[in-house]
């Protein structure tokens, strides 16, 4: 009777292992999903349609209207959940996308660092400096991926301008001038559920300045470093609108060698995805679909004043959406690196921590030590 119980269960440990081995034989890596009040999770959505070596397991949110529009866009397999903790007991996914609002961040990451799930959020990585570093010391002690993804890193023009600078093409960078935003998440038609939290002070840590003064930051500290003292102000320009947040800031990172002025606004007339950079062998300007150069002393021409084309090339598939970059790290445990690492980011939110306390103070902020 004990023999035959003992081979029993041995079989079952048998069969379990297989199922196991037979799970993971496909060598695709197991997504989830939490939340989907971020406009940006439907892109993405798309990212994980696109790359073979994903598979999209689950999704967890409390709205029943998101959850509906999202099972119209997922494989018919995928499980859906109101309560994000429950998701990631019952489906153990090997790491989970966050497309909430920034405050969620920390405890969704949190929850995710105890289990030895990688996470990936939509930039800034945090609402507070404090969350950021709280964060990574829960991926390092957790051994886990801790990725902040940002939509112009997957631009070939911005990949190749790290590149040059990097290579000295202009010398050391002396001025970095970023532009970026757009009309207003409102004007561009941004959804109820992503302006509940955007127009919030705690549940996004501000407005303009929260929102896209990050992409200059991490562009900053990537290519020039940590800065030494950040000065800000900022303007509520749509006054009629009676928004709690800003929507128009500047940001002044002072470097020994240098300068950047981030311009993140949402009262440009256009979609701005511009960063500039001169040194003393010229300028490189960035911008959605293109790369431009003049080098030092040489005019504009009549018809590219701010440089000539740069040839772009084509990136590795790795290099193109988020999901194949932490599919790629996660695969071959490669480190996440560059401007989408929890230890560049943790930096982009001391940045911001100190422009807010710039704005209130009115004084330049000397940034903590590390």
């Amino acid at each position: 009777m004990q023999r035959s119980l003992i081979m029993a269960l041995a079989s079952m440990m048998m069969l379990a292992s297989l199922g196991t081995a037979a799970q993971n034989s496909s060598g695709k890596v197991r997504f989830a999903i939490v939340g989907l009040e971020h406009d940006h999770v439907w892109g993405i959505l798309k990212d994980l349609a696109e790359v073979p070596q994903a598979q999209l397991v689950a999704i967890a949110d409390p709205h029943p209207e998101l959850i509906e529009k999202a099972k119209g866009r997922v494989p018919a397999g995928v499980k859906f959940y109101s309560n994000y903790i429950t998701m990631l007991d019952q489906v153990k996914p090997q790491a989970v996308i966050t497309t909430t609002a920034t405050y969620l961040h920390y405890p969704v990451a949190k929850a995710c660092a105890l289990r030895h799930i990688n996470v990936e959020m939509e930039k800034p990585m945090a609402t507070t400096a404090a969350d950021a570093r709280a964060m990574e010391r829960l991926a390092k002690a957790n051994h886990i991926k801790l990725m902040v993804n940002y939509f112009d890193n997957w631009l070939p023009s911005f990949q190749q301008l790290h590149a040059d600078v990097k290579d000295g093409k202009i010398g050391p960078v002396q001025q970095l001038i970023s532009q970026n935003g757009h009309q207003g998440p409102r004007e561009i038609g941004a959804s109820k559920w992503a302006n509940a939290w955007l127009y919030d002070p705690v549940k996004d840590g501000g407005g303009a300045l929260m929102d896209f003064a990050c992409y200059g930051a991490a562009l900053s500290v990537w290519m020039k470093g940590r800065p030494t003292k950040v000065f800000a102000r900022s303007l509520k320009l749509k006054i009629s609108q009676h928004n709690k947040v800003e929507d128009d800031a500047v940001v002044v990172l002072e470097y020994p060698n240098g300068t950047a002025i981030l311009e993140p606004s949402w009262d440009w007339p256009f979609s701005m995805e511009r960063i500039q950079v001169f040194g003393p062998g010229g300028s490189l300007m960035a911008l959605s679909n293109a790369l431009l150069y003049r080098a030092a002393n040489t005019r504009p021409s009549t018809t590219e004043g701010d440089g000539e084309p740069v040839a772009l090339p084509s990136p590795p598939q790795t290099q193109t959406n988020p999901i194949a970059y932490l599919v790629d790290c996660i695969q071959h445990d490669k480190p996440v690196e560059g401007m989408l690492s929890g230890r560049l980011n943790v930096t982009v939110n001391e940045i911001l921590d100190a422009a807010k306390e710039s704005i209130r103070t009115g004084r330049a902020i000397p940034m903590p030590a590390e």
